[in-house]
């Protein structure tokens, strides 16, 4: 396996298109208005490039400090990403073999009827676990998730999000300082805050949107936008 390079995830991330500028604002699930967007989720219906993906995504993390057991999507946006990235993950390992692994899988809605083991997930996730998000903006959603987890008695050793959107939370807190009040170590891949001045050096950004990038960042961002 290559070593991860923050450059070449970056091209790609640009270059599949998953960051892009809007000729209106858009609003995001936080209720706010953004100039531009990340979005992961079409991406996750090609095989191809899902499976380019997960391989960025095992390379990054084969570069940190951790030891895990098993990799989990947050429902249902990394629900994909999770599950292949699992499969991968688990294939490689020396002692892979029949029980060896679990290919845990969420359940955005809990299910009304059947094993009470069975009504948050189609395979629970054991171990000292991995949550994969795609996009995180508050992180509302992956520290949902993680809470939830939590509160199941599950070991959540890091978080890892595909791109961080830079953006400071309502109470002030980065998605990391977020992460770390609940006890997890956050990593993001990519960030806006380096992704968008690459997309400015290619002539990505048309010139009239650019005052509104850099007032969105005065606002929300963890920092000002630096060309």
């Amino acid at each position: 396996m290559t070593d991860f390079s923050t450059t070449e995830f970056s091209e790609f991330v640009i270059d599949e298109h998953i960051i892009g500028i809007r000729t209106t604002d858009l609003t995001l699930k936080s209720g706010r208005r953004s100039p531009h967007y990340v979005n992961w989720r079409t991406l996750a219906n090609d095989v191809y490039l899902l499976d380019n993906l997960t391989d960025y995504v095992l390379q990054f993390i084969a570069q940190l400090p951790l030891e895990c057991d098993c990799f989990y999507g947050v429902p249902e946006g990394a629900t994909k990403l999770g599950v292949v990235t699992q499969f991968k993950w688990a294939r490689r390992r020396a002692d892979y073999g029949a029980g060896a692994y679990r290919l845990p899988m969420g359940r955005a809605k809990a299910k009304e009827h059947g094993d009470a083991a069975d009504r948050y997930f189609v395979g629970a996730p054991e171990g000292r676990i991995v949550l994969l998000e795609d996009t995180t903006t508050t992180g509302g959603s992956m520290l949902q998730a993680a809470a939830f987890l939590q509160d199941l008695g599950v070991d959540i050793v890091a978080a890892v999000g595909l791109t961080n959107r830079n953006e400071k939370r309502d109470d002030g807190l980065t998605v990391a300082e977020a992460a770390a009040a609940q006890g997890i170590q956050y990593y993001a891949m990519s960030n806006a805050l380096d992704l968008l001045p690459i997309m400015r050096r290619r002539d990505l950004i048309p010139a009239e949107r650019i005052p509104a990038l850099e007032a969105y960042y005065e606002q929300y961002g963890e920092q000002p936008l630096q060309w």
